[in-house]
């Protein structure tokens, strides 16, 4: 078997991470593999941002306060988890899709470009000797998260990507069959 095809049948996620995350200069060849995504009328439907260093604590504070805005009666458990949360990885990209009115490519399409992209950018972390989780949750598509990140008013959150290094072993994962999931029309 290829040597390609079989990394990307051992692709998995890590929930686990810890420093170090990938350098500046192997994030650009990171995002570079995003560039590559599936882009119908080449309208680059994407962008992305980094948050890494104090600037997690900074999201935290605003994942906070999004629940409380969601949920006024959460409990401190909940908001130290949402607090906390962007303090599991050494780097966190997120994903944005810029959706665009365009009379041959919808928005559906857009977003699914936009995953496509965040998808490859999981590809090359892992390609590169690091890992990653692609996260989503109630923040992704709250729209007091999306103005404090400063998103525009046709952007969306598509993927929080949390990127390091792997903590512990890969978890195992099953060999699904192909049979049950593929089938001739």
């Amino acid at each position: 078997m290829n040597e390609i095809l079989r990394f990307l049948q051992q692709r998995n996620s890590s929930p686990k991470l810890h420093a170090p995350a990938p350098s500046s200069a192997a994030m650009a060849e990171i995002f570079r593999t995003a560039l590559r995504a599936p882009d119908h009328a080449w309208m680059r439907p994407w962008r992305f941002l980094t948050i890494e260093g104090e600037r997690r604590q900074a999201f935290g504070e605003l994942l906070e306060s999004a629940l409380l805005l969601r949920t006024p009666d959460a409990d401190e458990a909940a908001c130290t988890k949402a607090r906390n949360a962007p303090l599991r990885a050494p780097l966190l990209v997120v994903v944005i899709a810029s959706i665009s009115p365009h009379p041959k490519v919808p928005a559906q399409e857009q977003r699914f470009s936009a995953a496509c992209a965040a998808h490859a950018i999981l590809l090359a972390v892992e390609a590169s000797g690091f890992a990653a989780i692609w996260r989503t949750g109630a923040p992704a598509f709250d729209r007091h998260v999306m103005d404090g990140l400063g998103l525009a008013e046709n952007e969306e959150v598509i993927a929080f990507l949390y990127i390091g290094s792997r903590l512990g072993p890969a978890k195992s994962i099953p060999q699904l069959d192909t049979t049950d999931y593929v089938t001739a029309w």
